[in-house]
C-alpha cells in the first residue's frame, strides 16, 4: 500500500500531501518539533494518520533526548506530548495516541526501566499503533464492503484513504474492500473546498488503484443525487461523539442532508480510536478554524478581494440522525448510537465469558 508514514532510525518520513497530485515528495522529520509542524501545516492529515504521526514524533523526540535521569526525561516527555497535543484540536485520534504513549511511559517507569529501555518501549508502542491502524482499516473495509451494492456508485467527501491513515483507508477502505470482493464500484469524489483533498488526494489514490473515479465540485453533489446517480455515501471522521454526532471535513453535513433528502444511505467509516465517549454530542466537539488564505487563494492565485472577512472552519458536525451506520473494525454500529457505541466499548473491556 501507499507509504503514508514510516519511521527510520533518525527520522519520521511522510509523504507531503500538500504537493499531491503534481509531485510525490517525502519529508524527513528529524525532531519532534518538525513532526508537530508537519501535522499543523497539513504535510500529513487525516485523523488516524495524525495519531500515528504524533506517536512516532513522541518516540523520535525521546530517542533524541540527552537526559540521563528519569526525572528530567519525564519532564521532557511531558513537554513533547504537550507539543503534539497543540497541533490540531478536532482529531481525537491525536489525543488517543498521546494518551496511549503516556500510559506506555508510566508503565515503563513503574517497572523501574532505564531511560534507554523506556526509549525502546516508546519506539515499539509507536510501531504498534501504526500496524494496528493498518489492520483496523482492512477490517473495517471488509465490514463496510457488505453495505456496498454489487454495482455501486459511491460518493465521498474529503480524503479518508490510505493518505489519511497509516495505510488502506477508512471510507476508501470500504471501497477497496468492496472491489476486492469483486464488486463493481464507481466513485464520485467531491473536490472538497477549500483544501481540495478530494480532488488532489482521493482521486489520486483511486486512479492509482484503477478504480473508476469522477471528480465533482462540492456544489454538484445535489444535482448528481437528484439524477439518481448515487447509491451510497461513505465518509470518514475526525471525531465521533457518544451519541453518534460526527465531525468530518467541512461540507460533510451538507452532503448528509442531501443524502437524506434523496433517500441515499449515508455511512461513516472510522476506527474505534475515533469514537470519543467522553464527548457527549457534536456541540462539544472543538472545531479548528484555519488560515483565511486557504479560502482567499488557490495556490498562489488570489480569488477573493482584500478586505473581505473569511470564515474557515476545518470541520462541521453531522447529526447522528442522518447517519445510517458507523463502520468500524469491530463491525457496523446502528442507531441508537448512545447504546450501540457504549456497548461496543463495554464488550472490549469486559468480553463475554467462555461457555
Amino acid at each position: 500500500m501507499l507509504p503514508t508514514i514510516a519511521r527510520e532510525a533518525d527520522a519520521v518520513v511522510m509523504i507531503d500531501q500538500r504537493k499531491l497530485p503534481a509531485q510525490e515528495v517525502y519529508v524527513r522529520c528529524k525532531t519532534a518539533a518538525e513532526v508537530a509542524r508537519a501535522i499543523k501545516t497539513m504535510v500529513i492529515r487525516g485523523a488516524p494518520a495524525i495519531g500515528v504521526a504524533a506517536a512516532m514524533g513522541i518516540a523520535l523526540g525521546m530517542r533524541n533526548s540527552k537526559a540521563t535521569g528519569t526525572q528530567k526525561f519525564a519532564a521532557e516527555f511531558q513537554k513533547t506530548c504537550d507539543l503534539m497535543a497543540g497541533t490540531r484540536p478536532t482529531a481525537v485520534n491525536l489525543f488517543w495516541a498521546i494518551e496511549r504513549m503516556k500510559r506506555t511511559f508510566a508503565s515503563a517507569v513503574r517497572a523501574g526501566e532505564s531511560v534507554d529501555q523506556i526509549k525502546d518501549r516508546l519506539d515499539r508502542e509507536a510501531a504498534l499503533i501504526h500496524d494496528e491502524d493498518v489492520a483496523s482499516c482492512r477490517a473495517l473495509g471488509a465490514f463496510g464492503a457488505e453495505v456496498v451494492p454489487a454495482d455501486a456508485r459511491v460518493l465521498t467527501h474529503c480524503n479518508a484513504g490510505a493518505l489519511a491513515t497509516a495505510g488502506y483507508g477508512t471510507a476508501l477502505g470500504v471501497i477497496r474492500g468492496a472491489v476486492e470482493k469483486g464488486k463493481r464500484v464507481a466513485v464520485f469524489a467531491d473536490e472538497t473546498r477549500p483544501f481540495l483533498q478530494g480532488a488532489r488526494l482521493t482521486a489520486w489514490e483511486l486512479v492509482r488503484d484503477g478504480i473508476d473515479t469522477t471528480v465533482i465540485t462540492d456544489n454538484m453533489a445535489g444535482a448528481l443525487m437528484r439524477q439518481g446517480k448515487v447509491d451510497l455515501v461513505v465518509v470518514g471522521a475526525d471525531r465521533i461523539a457518544a451519541n453518534g454526532d460526527t465531525a468530518n471535513k467541512i461540507g460533510t453535513y451538507g452532503v448528509a442532508v442531501l443524502a437524506r433528502e434523496h433517500q441515499i444511505p449515508f455511512y461513516v467509516a472510522a476506527p474505534m480510536s475515533t469514537i470519543d465517549l467522553d464527548t457527549p454530542d457534536g456541540d462539544r466537539i472543538p472545531i479548528e478554524e484555519r488560515n483565511a488564505r486557504e479560502v482567499t487563494h488557490v495556490g498562489p492565485s488570489q480569488i477573493a478581494p482584500d478586505g473581505a472577512r473569511v470564515w474557515n472552519p476545518a470541520f462541521d458536525v453531522t447529526p447522528h440522525h442522518l447517519i445510517a451506520g458507523i463502520i468500524t473494525e469491530r463491525g457496523i454500529f446502528r442507531p441508537p448510537y448512545l447504546e450501540s457505541l457504549k456497548r461496543a466499548f463495554e464488550e472490549v473491556t469486559h468480553p463475554p465469558a467462555l461457555a
